[in-house]
């Protein structure tokens, strides 16, 4: 199956669920506003992240991942409550590049206070390997990477990519360890280590830096000037250098990885 035909239904604008497709946008509704009428605490995970069932009145219910301020646990080099708003930002600069591998996200009030809440899109049992399908997915993966690399991205651990059971297509999660001005990448991603990073993964970068002004009001309620600095400072720098950078294995793997 060519990259074109695995992409065909990957514009963004809606997601395979188990009962149809949906538009983004009606899914975003529903992580705001749907109640809340379950909260399970899942068992792995440094910090307290829960599965929540959502309940919308005109719909099926679905299941999402919701990860309170409240639970977070202090780290030495990332500033105290501050992990959602990272994992959001995440989110919303994904969605300005037009890159659409981040399950729709939201913050708000829950059982335990204020965080993300984002849709599960439940994995497939097949795990990605090399071979036919991996060479599909290949340009899905190299975008994952890109984003780590300008994001500063701490933890890209295998488990924080995988194939969609119902859409067959590359998601990752997981970013709440982003944008530190400090060099932090840590990645499980080392595929494409000097490798030329081609012109359509460069031309959203030169956008964004075309529309800084727009794209800093847009994340500069949940990031400090200094991190949005770095972030533009990296970014200049992929499109000045466009290769993937070699990487040390005693300090680019992420924490048990």
């Amino acid at each position: 199956m060519p990259e074109q035909a695995a992409n065909q239904h990957h514009d963004g604008n809606a997601i395979q669920l188990e009962h149809g497709r949906v538009h983004r946008r009606q899914i975003l509704r529903w992580l705001a506003d749907a109640p809340i009428t379950d909260a399970q605490l899942l068992p792995w995970g440094s910090n307290y992240t829960f599965a929540v069932m959502l309940e919308p009145v005109d719909a099926e219910p679905l299941i999402a991942v919701y990860k309170p301020r409240r639970g977070e646990i202090p780290l030495w080099d990332f500033p105290a409550g501050t992990l959602y708003k990272r994992e959001y930002a995440a989110y919303l600069f994904s969605r300005a590049l037009g890159w659409h591998f981040i399950p729709p996200t939201v913050i708000r009030d829950g059982p335990h206070g204020i965080g993300t809440v984002q849709l599960y899109i439940e994995p497939d049992d097949t795990p990605l390997r090399r071979g036919a399908e991996y060479g599909c997915r290949v340009q899905q993966l190299r975008q994952i990477a890109l984003f780590d690399l300008i994001t500063n991205n701490a933890d890209r651990k295998a488990s924080h990519y995988f194939v969609g059971r119902y859409d067959r297509r590359v998601w990752g999660i997981d970013h709440g360890l982003t944008f530190h001005v400090d060099a932090k990448l840590r990645t499980v991603l080392w595929d494409f280590c000097g490798e030329v990073i081609g012109p359509e993964l460069l031309a959203p970068l030169r956008h964004a830096l075309r529309h800084r002004a727009l794209l800093e009001r847009l994340l500069r309620p949940y990031l400090v000037p200094a991190e949005l600095e770095r972030l533009w400072q990296r970014i200049r720098a992929v499109c000045d250098k466009p290769i993937f950078p070699l990487l040390n294995p005693r300090r680019n793997i992420p924490y048990g990885w």
